[in-house]
């Protein structure tokens, strides 16, 4: 089923976009009008404080309007400009201008709907904010020939960057020395392996720098970034895809064109019944006109429903915070439970973007290899893969090495020569097999067995490499054989001593949870800017029965369709570009399919942003965050199936009490009609409909939407609730109808008029309130001790409300007797019965289910 993906832009984010051009534009400008900068001195010394003057003036700085959460005014414009709170809205200012306030009780649910959800928004909006502040990073620049710490936003152009290990890079930036320079850019491109900078080359914000140090010359700031840019897209604002919150407002859309009519109807039927328009108007009974029409209204639209699935998703969002999980558009709860596809990022998201030893093959049993093998893992300036080795090999020599050459992503190797005295005593090599065996056996022994040892380990090593690992061999040689030289070393006579496989560290919860959404019937898909075999070894480590190498995304077709055949077949996916990602979730989509996205990186921002339900880790980016529905503070993968759990109890829970809600509002439409046509007076007043809602739906409804309920989603949420709630809505106008047309056709003698109505109104009352009780009664089945109390106390709170003199006197109730009391009875028994045989007959065929 192809669906429509284009969502209009709000006009809000038309003009941000454009002041972002005009941004560009103006920074372009200012910089070309820059004084000159001596090359030279800038890289020794940094700007002087004319140039900083220069560059604040022209506002050449690095602030970046992006928010990192949604704004105040668009999370109150999501909740309060509905057409629900139109509706509503317009029929409470009739009901207080011309009306008794007593009728405007349904204004309190317009304002409860609206006030829910902006609280659980503003909530999760503080919580995002709250930590992009935590995690603000920090610049250090040379400005003036001294060092200075300074916020991000804070930098300017031409800025001189010291990059350290750790730091984020906070612009784009040329760099201008570098030793050993290693920057991990997987938050842009998914790729996990760092790739080495050099001077003159470009190093991009929003990356970070994790081996080496360096100093780079900012090159664009703000909004020419390259982060930003990346960004920008998915800042377009769009609601949460949600069926649940669709059905309802294709309910109102539909109920709202035929209110148009209807109104006209019902103004008319009653300006009449008052004694027609000139009478009503020269006697002032338009006002009860009015108020009558707008008690047909309120009874139409079933706000308590929208209200109860605000509650749903409030306390759903509440439940799933306190397990971590932020919650940051409500019927985003929903969306998990509808999702049928995964896809999956895989660095930060299924691993952890840090390595781990996987296997150890020793090739020569050297004393002290193990030794040899902690020094480097515990040593300072360790790289990442060092590092890797601290758990397994954590006792390093005792005494200092002699000499030490530092690994470099350029020679792929370190060294260190400990002495002849040492526990660990020769030089040992650590690094990449091709290089560090490149030698061969030029210094090998006669019989050859260096060569076969060199030979074996490369094979094994080629062979690693194919299932995605990545291998470092350890390689010794007596200190005798040493040939120094200012940070080389002679390769040759290495004995290769042992062979090291490294892998992405996985998260290690992520294997169980992606086996719960296979279980489930979802499929998974991984797709990654990293290389494909490295991607397809994450996958088999989490569960995957995938034995290929991955499919290269360079590959890839660009049209859509073509794109959907390959994603039918293709599971694993790496080199995946982050406008491909975005294609692939639009893709997955034109087939059907309800998509979940997960990621951490800026370049899964826009394929967040685009899936039915984004999903970030709580250390990703924070223009990650601000744009995806759902976040994993702790990044803890096994939250999702409870927030799958919480997403099915609301669904199935809301889909019960809708049938409560629109049942009523299939009668209201009926009687509306009819009384129209017939030129009667409405049968109920506004706060009479307030008692029928409260005691037969809404209270009892709230109570039964917090009960659990695992059952499985299942597509077509209105067509189920319409074919139960339209014939019972039938039943129940056809009870009003008739009660209100006996107690006109046959009044009380003894009864004035204005007293004959109001009985006529209350028998109509007392017939819809028993009825729909047992509506609610079919509904809550299998009856246990909590639900057959809340039965029980609606029916209790009934007898209450006829009993105590000041609720009938408030509610305009006067309790029928004689001949109305025993039609009203001999009329609900009989709709009673109806209504159990509707409810048996459908649930015989499938279409109404007792709770699971």
């Amino acid at each position: 089923m192809n669906r429509d993906l284009t969502r209009s832009k709000p006009k809000s984010t038309i003009l941000a976009e454009r002041r972002d051009e005009h941004r560009r534009a103006a920074l372009a400008e200012a910089r070309a009008r820059l004084a000159p900068v001596d090359a030279v001195v800038l890289a020794r010394d940094g700007l002087d404080a004319a140039q900083l003057a220069e560059r604040r003036d022209a506002e050449l700085v690095n602030v970046v309007a992006h928010e990192s959460s949604r704004s105040i005014a668009a999370i109150v414009r999501s909740n309060v400009l509905t057409l629900f709170n139109g509706v509503l809205g317009s029929a409470l200012v009739l009901v207080l201008l011309v009306g008794d306030p007593r009728d405007a009780l349904f204004g309190f649910i317009v304002l409860a709907n609206a006030a829910i959800g902006v609280l659980q928004e503003y909530r999760a909006k503080r919580t995002l904010d709250k930590l992009a502040v935590l995690h603000a990073p920090k610049a250090r620049v040379r400005r003036g020939g001294t060092d200075h710490d300074i916020a991000v936003a804070e930098v300017l152009q031409d800025d001189v960057l010291l990059l350290r290990t750790g730091d984020q890079i906070p612009a784009d930036a040329i760099v201008l020395s570098a030793e050993s320079l290693e920057v991990d850019e997987s938050l842009l491109t998914g790729e996990s392996d760092p790739v080495v900078k050099g001077p003159g080359d470009l190093a991009l914000s929003g990356s970070a720098v994790v081996a080496g140090h360096g100093a780079a010359r900012v090159h664009r700031v703000g909004a020419e970034s390259y982060a930003s840019a990346l960004t920008a897209e998915a800042r377009r604002f769009s609601l949460v895809n949600s069926e649940i919150r669709n059905s309802i407002n294709r309910i109102i859309l539909y109920i709202t064109w035929a209110l148009i009519p209807i109104i006209l109807l019902v103004i008319n039927g009653q300006m009449n019944a008052h004694g027609g328009w000139a009478e009503s108007i020269n006697s002032g009974k338009w006002r009860e006109a009015v108020v009558s029409a707008v008690a047909s209204i309120v009874a139409m639209i079933p706000e308590g429903l929208v209200l109860l699935t605000s509650v749903s998703f409030g306390l759903a969002a509440v439940t799933l915070a306190r397990r971590n999980v932020l919650v940051q558009e409500l019927p985003a709860v929903e969306g998990l439970a509808r999702v049928d596809m995964v896809c999956l990022d895989k660095t930060g998201t299924l691993t952890e973007g840090r390595m781990e030893l996987a296997d150890t093959t020793v090739l020569a049993a050297v004393p002290g290899w193990e030794s040899a093998l902690a020094f480097s893992a515990v040593h300072p300036n360790a790289n990442a893969t060092a590092a890797a080795l601290a758990p397994a090999y954590g006792t390093p020599p005792t005494d200092a090495p002699a000499w030490i050459v530092p690994f470099s992503s350029a020679r792929k190797y370190s060294a260190a020569t400990f002495g002849t005295g040492s526990t660990a005593a020769g030089t040992w090599v650590l690094g990449a097999p091709d290089i560090v065996l490149a030698a061969g056996s030029l210094d090998g022994s006669v019989d050859g067995s260096l060569e076969t040892g060199h030979d074996d380990a490369l094979t094994l090593s080629h062979d690693l490499a194919g299932r995605g690992l990545r291998a470092v061999v350890l390689a010794h040689r007596p200190a005798s054989n040493l040939v120094e030289g200012e940070g080389e070393l002679e390769l040759a006579g290495l004995v290769p001593v042992a062979l090291l496989a490294f892998r992405e560290k996985v998260r290690p919860d992520a294997a169980a949870t992606l086996q719960y959404f296979r279980d489930q019937g979802v499929a998974l898909k991984i797709i990654s800017g990293d290389n494909p075999r490295t991607v397809a070894a994450v996958a088999r480590d989490v569960g995957f029965d995938f034995s290929g190498d991955g499919f290269d995304a360079r590959e890839l077709p660009a049209e859509r369709d073509a794109m959907a055949e390959v994603l039918a077949r293709e599971s694993v996916l790496g080199r995946v570009t982050p406008e491909q990602k975005k294609s692939i979730v639009l893709a997955l989509q034109s087939r059907g399919h309800v998509v979940a996205m997960t990621g951490d990186g800026v370049n899964d921002a826009l394929a967040l942003k685009h899936a039915d339900i984004g999903i970030a880790m709580g250390t990703g980016a924070p223009a990650t965050k601000a744009v995806s529905r759902l976040v994993l503070l702790d990044g803890q993968f096994s939250h999702l199936p409870s927030v799958v759990a919480e997403g099915r109890r609301v669904i199935a829970n809301v889909e019960r009490v809708a049938n409560l809600f629109l049942t009523k509002t299939a009668y209201a439409v009926i009687i509306s009609i009819v009384i129209g046509i017939l030129l009667w007076r409405y049968p109920f007043l506004p706060r009479q409909l307030s008692i029928v809602s409260s005691m037969t739906i809404g209270i009892p409804a709230f109570f039964l939407a917090l009960l659990p309920n695992a059952r499985r989603y299942q597509p077509g949420f209105l067509r189920r609730a319409l074919l139960f709630s339209v014939p019972a809505g039938a039943i129940l106008a056809g009870c009003i109808m008739a009660v209100y047309a006996f107690s006109r056709a046959f009044p009380n003698p003894l009864l004035t008029d204005a007293e004959a109505v109001t009985t006529g109104q209350t028998a109509t009352t007392m017939t819809v309130l028993l009825v729909a009780l047992w509506v609610l009664g079919a509904l809550a089945r299998p009856f246990d001790v909590w639900r057959a109390l809340l039965v029980a106390a609606m029916v209790a709170g009934l007898v209450l409300i006829m009993a105590i003199p000041f609720a009938r006197n408030f509610f305009a109730l006067d309790i029928p007797s004689g001949p109305l009391l025993a039609v009203t009875i001999g009329v609900t028994a009989t709709g009673c019965l109806a209504v159990e045989l509707l409810y048996r007959f459908l649930k015989k065929h499938g279409a109404v289910s007792e709770r699971e």
